[in-house]
């Protein structure tokens, strides 16, 4: 993966190279910091790079933060500016990654959320796919429960939770498997490693509510959006049940790495006929074209960089 030259970094952009930090720093130690993912789309008809709902993300990042007691000055439109500064800068041309990052600078010893010095940093780097086969994943339902509200709440995009994940997801890959399926302490589908989840089963399009131990995912809510909109098809919030992923007629997750990937086998179970279904083809149609600005009735959701 690619360094980039410069980042946003406490207020400016600087060298990424002056952006270190040192060995003790609390974030490092102890997990207590939070970050998004956020991506810029090049739409080669106009020679720009359209940012996705980049207000709604960091209006996240900063809910996430607060659950962490940071406080910072920026707003959601400060960090926007800050981002499209920061890949004219690079004078990208092509997809991109912006991956902020909130996190306890101090270096001390020591756990606690309080009494600490939160500092914000941002990158911007070229990114293609997170999951190599986006058009049929394989993937298993894992043995490594999804964490809770009680424990860590997972509505929040805390780094030091994220260990849960890369649980289930190396031993789902160390299995031979492309991703995995967590289930919350109820025994329901929670979402994947990284990614929320979909299924569509006898006309009806399902996905588990935020009280499910899932992220409230800026680009689930965009989804949802499009089926209720576009595809004028039912969908529900509601929990579901593990078996009920293998007589789905189709199941796919969503993020904003991940971006539309179908799920095409579950455990060594076929969905469906096997390959990416049909309204699951629609919507990854749909999106891309939504991202990079083609779709005037969504545009607004796309801010231009140059």
């Amino acid at each position: 993966m690619p360094t980039p030259k410069k980042v946003f970094f406490n207020g400016k952009i600087v060298a990424y190279e002056d952006a270190r930090v040192g060995m003790l720093t609390h974030a490092m130690n102890y997990g207590t910091a939070v970050f998004g993912g956020i991506r810029g789309y090049w739409n080669d008809t106009e020679k720009q790079v359209f940012v996705f709902r980049p207000t709604d993300h960091y209006k996240r990042l900063l809910d996430s933060a607060k659950l962490l007691r940071m406080q910072f000055p920026y707003t959601k439109e400060d960090l926007t500016a800050a981002t499209l500064e920061l890949i004219r800068v690079h004078e990208y041309k092509e997809d991109v990654y912006v991956r902020p990052l909130a996190f306890y600078s101090d270096e001390i010893i020591g756990v606690r959320l309080h009494n600490l010095t939160p500092s914000l940093g941002i990158a911007a780097i070229p990114f293609g796919r997170y999951v190599d086969k986006e058009e049929g994943a394989h993937v298993t339902v894992s043995s490594w429960q999804r964490i809770g509200d009680n424990i860590i709440p997972p509505r929040g995009k805390i780094a030091g939770s994220y260990v849960n994940s890369a649980f289930a997801k190396t031993d789902a890959q160390l299995a031979g498997f492309d991703e995995c399926i967590m289930l919350n302490q109820q025994g329901h589908v929670a979402e994947g490693s990284a990614e929320n989840l979909f299924m569509f089963r006898n006309g009806v399009f399902v996905t588990p509510p935020i009280t499910e131990s899932v992220l409230e995912g800026i680009t689930r809510r965009t989804f949802m959006m499009l089926i209720r909109d576009e595809l004028k098809l039912p969908l529900e919030e509601r929990p579901i049940d593990r078996t009920e992923l293998f007589l789905a007629d189709e199941v796919f997750y969503v993020g904003t790495g991940v971006q539309l990937t179908a799920i095409t086998q579950i455990d060594h179970r076929t969905i469906g006929t096997g390959q990416m279904g049909v309204q699951t083809a629609r919507l990854r149609e749909l999106y891309f074209n939504v991202v990079r600005g083609k779709v005037p009735k969504y545009r607004e959701l796309c801010v231009g960089v140059y």
